[in-house]
């Protein structure tokens, strides 16, 4: 059409621009439909002006906005992405259904819808936030970013907050790493040190010995040999720690009171439970030699079998001694029954003693007796010799009973 006066020259308007100027502008989807408007002829971007010479427009309004249907020059209104509206001395001025002005106004609008369907098609336009975008949004992008930041740094705060309330809670002795065994007075008493394999080590102030009680002698090290004994005569088996505990007092108070020992005559125990009991430990010499460290049996073993879970306990208990330079790296292992007249460690023991990497066969037929290459003695009973150059008699009655077999 014609460039009216004041006009601007038409421009081409992309499509997606256009799709999106008629989706959220209804007008000028109507004008198209109604006025059938050729995009060759009337293309957008052309102004609406309202002239004096316009006579046909109704009411007393003068360079006022015509209506639907109304041109400047034909009568017939042509849709335009940027519009400008001049009132100039207007006494009346209605916008909008409810809109009213009354006085002397001058109101200047300019709007460029270009512009605006170009934010619609890119997703930017702030009426068009609930509607989906065809493009990347980089302001949601950035939101949901600081939203999964905010989230993982709470998740940080709150794991390292309660990691802090709950050391703080606990004993600083029990942050302490558990450690596999330790003998004497060098670890925490309220927890219990383990050889491995499950096998616990209850030290004397954990199945309740008597306080002040130590035998005089020192363990000569390195140990050569390593002898096992039982408790036997009838004794059963101690299953628990509470048994095994318990039977660990008693004999340490018929050693003392009947066979006037000044201990245990053992340096260790073990228990059906599969723990090892201390008893002279590994720095003080045991009732049979000075030399050597005893390890006893809790039960009578010519009655009942003795489980493997105890045999894991002796192999695991001179391990360590190996590994504490306690025993020498060759030493032997030796029953009772080798070094004195005695069925002692049991006829069910003794086998599996037998079967015992390191157990050696002196004193049975065709061989010396044990510790001869070491001038030990032919019976090994150093307490039991003491005992009688001080004049000191076992009563023997009750030590059938309660104490290890001889």
């Amino acid at each position: 059409m014609p460039n009216t006066p004041g006009s601007e020259p038409a421009s081409p308007v992309p499509e997606s621009v256009a799709a999106a100027l008629m989706r959220i502008h209804p007008r000028y989807n109507n004008f198209q439909q109604n006025n059938s408007m050729p995009h060759e002829s009337h293309a957008l971007g052309a102004r609406y002006q309202q002239s004096s010479e316009n006579s046909s427009i109704p009411g007393n309004h003068q360079n006022g906005v015509i209506p639907n249907g109304g041109n400047a020059q034909t009568g017939t209104l042509q849709p335009a992405a940027t519009s400008i509206i001049n009132l100039t001395n207007s006494s009346d001025v209605v916008i909008g259904p409810m809109t009213q002005y009354q006085g002397a106004v001058t109101i200047y609008q300019y709007m460029d819808a270009t512009v605006e369907a170009g934010r619609i098609a890119t997703g930017r336009n702030n009426q068009n936030r609930g509607l989906p975008s065809s493009g990347p949004s980089t302001l949601r992008q950035e939101r949901y970013f600081i939203y999964g930041a905010l989230i993982f740094f709470a998740i940080v705060g709150f794991s390292s907050a309660i990691y802090f309330i709950v050391n703080q809670a606990r004993n600083p002795s029990e942050l302490k790493p558990p450690q596999d065994i330790i003998f004497g007075a060098n670890y925490d008493p309220r927890t219990i040190p383990t050889l491995g394999n499950s096998h616990m080590i209850i030290d004397r102030s954990n199945w309740g010995s008597q306080e002040h009680v130590k035998a005089p002698l020192q363990l000569e090290r390195p140990v050569s040999y390593v002898i096992i004994t039982h408790v036997g005569l009838a004794s059963k088996p101690c299953t628990d720690v509470y048994q095994c505990s318990n039977k660990m007092r008693v004999l340490q108070d018929a050693a003392i009171g009947e066979r006037h020992l000044p201990d245990l005559p053992s340096n260790f125990y073990i228990g059906a439970d599969g723990n090892v009991y201390v008893g002279r430990g590994w720095s003080i010499a045991n009732s049979y030699h000075n030399r050597t460290v005893s390890v006893c049996f809790l039960g009578d073993y010519n009655r009942y079998e003795p489980g493997n879970e105890q045999i894991s306990a002796l192999q695991h208990l001179l391990t360590y001694g190996v590994v504490q330079d306690v025993l020498d790296k060759n030493y032997k292992i030796v029953g009772r029954r080798q070094t004195k007249q005695t069925t002692s460690p049991g006829d069910k023991l003794y086998p599996k003693i037998m079967q015992l990497a390191r157990w050696n066969p002196c004193s049975t037929e065709g061989y010396t007796h044990c510790g001869a290459e070491l001038g030990y003695p032919s019976v090994w009973d150093e307490e039991a010799i003491h005992n009688e150059r001080m004049g000191i008699k076992p009563h023997y009655i009750h030590q059938r009973v309660v104490n290890e077999e001889e």
